[in-house]
């Protein structure tokens, strides 16, 4: 058994001694100013080569021992979308000492860099998407703090972001004053940094009262000489008030009016504001008005 085993390792050295042509797959790094550029997807990790070399070289690259990556300098990223295997020796013909390329397998490295952006965008609560329990609402401004958020990545992906960005909210149910930190999102939010990634939302809730009414009907801004003629004289609506609110209401000074400053004469069908509610009122229930002028 010991001659077998000296054998074997006399054999195995023996071979490592010798050139052999193989294909092994070369981890590989790109060289830019990552202080300017930035991929918006992940970049090639790999090139794999057709390369000869003595066994002891292959045996060490392909069990991953001591294997420094392939280096691609990338003077404009932004500008390169794609390199074609072809052109790789020219990169690695100084790289791989103790190997000789024949040819590369990878047929095309596709890139997609580019140029850092920075900016800051104002935050907002998306209060029509937030999920109260049935009969309650909102009773008050919200408060975001900070009300903005640094933002840093790709070009096109800042620039796309409106702004303000809207938060929402993964709450249901929410029947009371709510006060919590909710998380920036947006879509391809891995690509970007967001500096501070959460912020603080405040608003206070109560229940809604709801009132079906008929409001008086007002015209303004009504073109000289013209007599506009509306299809009815009261507007019938259905609204709610947070309960907490009741005392800033007065029915008698609830009423619809009709701006007609941006229309032209003829005949349009248009919904009207309702003037006269507290700070906070919501119209769950109204119609369009035809009007002639």
């Amino acid at each position: 058994m010991l001659c077998v085993f000296a054998a074997t390792v006399f054999w195995f050295f023996n071979a490592l001694n010798k050139n052999y042509t193989t294909n092994i797959s070369f981890p590989i790094a790109f060289d830019y100013n990552d202080n300017v550029y930035i991929p918006i997807r992940p970049l090639p990790s790999e090139v794999r080569i057709n390369v000869t070399g003595i066994g002891w070289n292959l045996f060490r690259r392909s069990t991953g021992l001591k294997v420094p990556p392939l280096i691609i300098p990338l003077e404009h990223p932004e500008q390169i979308k794609k390199i074609v295997g072809s052109t790789l020796p020219a990169f690695f013909a100084n790289q791989l000492e103790g190997f000789e390329i024949n040819f590369i397998l990878t047929d095309t490295l596709h890139l997609a860099i580019e140029h850092r952006m920075q900016r800051w965008v104002k935050l907002r609560l998306d209060s029509p998407s937030i999920l109260f329990r049935k009969g309650y609402g909102m009773s008050s401004a919200s408060l975001v703090s900070p009300d903005s958020v640094f933002l840093e990545g790709p070009l096109t992906l800042i620039n796309a972001l409106p702004s303000p960005v809207l938060l929402k909210l993964s709450q249901r149910n929410i029947d009371e004053d709510f006060s919590d930190d909710v998380e920036v999102k947006f879509l391809n939010e891995e690509l970007v940094k967001r500096d501070p990634p959460t912020v603080s939302v405040q608003f206070k809730v109560d229940k809604l009262v709801e009132i079906i009414d008929s409001v008086q009907l007002k015209i303004i801004n009504a073109p000289t000489a013209s007599r506009p003629a509306m299809e009815m004289q009261r507007w019938p609506c259905v609204y709610s008030i947070p309960q907490k609110q009741m005392n800033l209401y007065s029915a008698d000074s609830v009423y619809a009016e009709i701006d007609l400053k941006d229309f032209k004469r003829g005949e349009i069908k248009v919904l009207p504001a309702l003037k006269g509610l507290p700070p906070i009122a919501y119209i769950i229930k109204a119609d369009s008005v035809r009007v002639k002028f």
